[in-house]
């Protein structure tokens, strides 16, 4: 890997790190639909006009449906599913349980007709996997209900499931353009919904700024640093990011937000690590000779959007 690789790679493990403890710390003043309606718009505004100075949003207008479920499952639904939870339960624990995303998405590819199908490697992963998620809600639910559990569980599910959206109806059209399409969508939809919850006053100095490190950092430069990540190395390699970024948020939430690391924690996210590796690892391939889609494998199994 060259040094722009390597710097790439290291940025984007930090970044894709970090939203975890932002949201934690913005939905403290704001609803979870203000917060999604802030971070896209800006996000937006800002991935907009590059992509129109690289004419990839006329391609998009041709495949409208596609682009509106692939923004719902990957940006509308997961965010504002997260910040739910996290007025609950900690950034680390929200974090630790999406590094489960993996699993998920390998569950998705080897059981809807791609090209492998679930073996004794992947269903041994899987089980670890799976073992491993319950260590980590079973020992460290820190008080919580049930319902943010849930909801961090759909949003692996969304983030497992985006990529499919891509690789099957997206994959030829310009990345950058379905992103600042999908996230200009999503502002448009929450601004009705985020209007009955807007703040009755100004949020804090952290807020604000938590806000805008989610907008400009973890969205719009993310992702313009991602693309970047995929064409230095590609997108195989790229995806090792999602095996460090809950770590990373949970080094963030226990230095930063005071949050207990317990060895349940540890144990659980190491089983979920181990797991995901067997679940994903390639295995024997069958020609599919009615796809004619590139393999799951070139797709982030982390879904695109990260959090």
């Amino acid at each position: 890997m060259t040094r722009r690789g390597l710097a790439l790679f290291g940025a984007m493990c930090v970044i894709w790190g970090i939203p975890y403890l932002l949201i934690r710390i913005a939905v403290r003043d704001l609803s979870p639909a203000t917060l999604v309606l802030a971070r896209t718009s800006i996000a937006a505004l800002l991935l907009l006009p590059i992509a129109a100075f690289r004419h990839e949003l006329r391609p998009i207008v041709r495949h409208w449906p596609a682009v509106l479920a692939f923004a719902g499952v990957e940006i509308a639904v997961p965010w504002v599913l997260l910040g739910a939870a996290e007025q609950e339960i900690s950034s680390s624990l929200t974090a630790l349980l999406i590094a489960a995303v993996p699993l998920i998405g390998a569950v998705i590819a080897r059981t809807t007709g791609e090209r492998e199908r679930l073996g004794l490697q992947s269903l041994l992963g899987l089980l670890v996997g799976l073992v491993g998620v319950a260590t980590i809600v079973g020992l460290n639910l820190e008080g919580a209900g049930a319902l943010p559990i849930l909801e961090v569980g759909l949003v692996a599910v969304c983030y497992a499931v985006g990529p499919a959206i891509l690789q099957r109806r997206l994959a030829e059209l310009p990345a950058l353009g379905v992103i600042a399409a999908s996230l200009a969508v999503t502002a448009v939809v929450y601004l009705p919904i985020a209007a009955f919850s807007f703040p009755q006053e100004m949020p804090s100095a952290k807020v604000i700024w938590s806000v805008l490190g989610l907008a400009v950092v973890c969205t719009a430069i993310a992702f313009l640093l991602f693309f970047a990540l995929i064409a230095e190395i590609g997108s195989v390699r790229a995806t090792v990011i999602t095996y460090v970024n809950p770590a990373v948020a949970a080094v963030l939430g226990v230095a930063i937000l005071g949050e207990h690391f317990t060895t349940g924690m540890a144990i659980g996210f190491v089983l979920v690590l181990l797991g995901s590796a067997l679940a994903t690892r390639p295995g024997r391939t069958r020609p599919s000779e009615s796809s004619g889609y590139p393999p799951t494998a070139d797709v982030p199994s982390r879904g695109c959007c990260a959090d």
